[in-house]
């Protein structure tokens, strides 16, 4: 059975007319005259065998079938709408939007992406820093950088980095106090995350129980975590990849060799498929070297 579509022009001046309740605005925002309009509201109203406005004092009212048309038509357009921005954002050839939790991409991300587009300026990347979402690639995103244990169904990843976590401080910190062993950690104030899990696991994984395990600020975000530790605010367990950049500028330094060691790390992932796409392959090919390059580099100057 066929199905009996109206005239689209028809929709698109009532749709306009119908939000605006006016011929005229609806005519501007079409650039077409405002006979036109009314030519076209004829012809919806003709083909639906009912009146879809009227007028009343000189204003333009819909009718009661005419509103809610309306309501059914808005939605519509609101979809097509939604639909057309969607693919053109994944269809243009020069971006590539990415997706990730605000950590990584303050902490190591943005401060390389320069390198990224030294090697490719005919892509540009945009970059959205978002909570971890396992519907983060729905929509206009290309890839997504999650972080934990790998198992996410129906997506396509490439690992990382080995993940561990590490004691960092500011050097100033260090400064009159001795940080030579774990048990020395007593007279220092303990910086956690939000899981307030990772030094009990560390003192366990080392043979040490302190009285201050379970104390010191705790930080929602792990940016915030190495950032107090930054400003000599405490002893934090960073992430290795995170930490990594303070490190090698010299604003934090790793006063004990035991690292605590993580199944989680940051995965790069996209739909099935999606890495063929040019610019997806080579954002992976990029920072899959780039990150395996600097873990070497760091590990071995440990």
């Amino acid at each position: 059975m066929s199905r009996r579509l109206p005239p689209l022009n028809a929709l698109k001046a009532f749709e306009a007319a119908a939000r605006h309740l006016s011929f005229t605005k609806a005519a501007e925002e079409l650039f077409v005259t405002q006979a036109a309009i009314s030519h076209q509201i004829k012809t919806l109203e003709d083909f639906l065998g009912l009146k879809l406005f009227r007028r009343r004092n000189r204003s333009l009212l819909l009718t009661e079938e005419g509103q809610g048309y309306y309501q059914d038509i808005r939605s519509i357009f609101s979809s097509v709408c939604d639909a057309t921005e969607r693919l053109m954002a994944r269809s243009a050839k020069g971006t590539l939007t990415v997706t990730m939790q605000p950590s990584f991409a303050i902490q190591w991300l943005v401060p390389r992406l320069s390198l990224f587009s030294q090697l490719h300026p005919e892509i540009d990347v945009r970059i959205k820093a978002v909570d971890q979402d396992a519907d983060t690639l729905i929509d206009d995103v290309d890839i997504a950088i999650y972080y934990g244990d790998g198992h996410w169904s129906d997506l396509q990843m490439y690992k990382l980095h080995s993940e561990y976590r590490i004691p960092v401080c500011s050097p100033s910190l260090l400064q009159g106090k001795k940080l030579t062993k774990p048990e020395d950690l007593a007279q220092f104030s303990l910086l956690h995350d939000a899981s307030r899990r990772d030094w009990s696991r560390w003192l366990r994984q080392v043979g040490v129980s302190l009285p201050n395990a379970g104390q010191g600020p705790i930080f929602s975000h792990s940016t915030m975590v190495l950032q107090a530790a930054v400003l000599g605010q405490g002893v934090a367990l960073g992430h290795s990849l995170l930490s990594r950049p303070e490190i090698q500028a010299g604003r934090l330094v790793c006063p004990l060799p035991q690292t605590l060691i993580n199944d989680n790390a940051y995965y790069l992932v996209m739909a099935p498929g999606h890495d063929t796409l040019g610019k997806v392959a080579a954002f992976r090919d990029w920072i899959v070297a780039l990150v395996q390059q600097e873990e070497a580099e760091f590990d071995s100057a440990l």
